[in-house]
């Protein structure tokens, strides 16, 4: 036996421990992805992990907490003044296809209209007997925020999980 090759036995050995030593660091330090519940009363039940985890003891992503359906996610305003809810009209003649004089609304600055209530009852503001109003783009049912029994996709990143997205049946395509 060769003083440079070593104890061939001792070599195979050190080879295997490096071996599962490189699988654990791998498997405790890859990102994984799982699916999850979200239970009534918040906490998050995933694939994985078989008791729920608090609230308080996981995270979610920006997109998912904008708010429930049907409530504003914006709305119109001037340039540089957010929140005002006024923009542009004025009255102008138009000529329709046939020919006939039609008149429309561009271009006159109102002032601001109060915000409906929250949720709105319809997309744009209260209008005022001057023509103020906001409109008014309310969130859809794709882009709510989290509610019990939604299906999750939960990446774990480490020893925490973060609830990426909702996952729907492909069904709503």
């Amino acid at each position: 036996m060769n003083p440079a090759e070593g104890n061939p036995g001792i070599n195979k050995l050190a080879r295997a421990i490096q071996g599962q030593v490189q699988r654990n660091t791998d498997a405790h330090s890859a990102l994984v992805l799982d699916f999850g519940v979200i239970q009534a009363d918040y906490s998050l039940l995933t694939n994985t992990y078989p008791k729920p985890i608090p609230k308080a003891d996981y995270m979610v992503c920006r997109q998912l907490t904008i708010g429930p359906t049907n409530y504003i996610l914006t709305k119109t305003q001037d340039i540089g003044k957010p929140h005002s809810g006024s923009h542009i009209h004025n009255t102008i003649d138009l000529t329709d296809s046939m020919g006939g004089a039609v008149s429309g609304t561009v271009g006159e600055a109102t002032g601001p209209a109060p915000d409906p209530p929250n949720p709105a009852q319809q997309t744009a503001g209260g209008d005022g007997a001057d023509g103020n109003h906001q409109h008014h783009v309310l969130i859809p049912e794709k882009m709510r925020k989290l509610k019990p029994g939604d299906r999750v996709l939960v990446a774990w990143v480490q020893n925490d999980a973060v609830v990426v997205d909702l996952v729907l049946p492909a069904t709503v395509l």
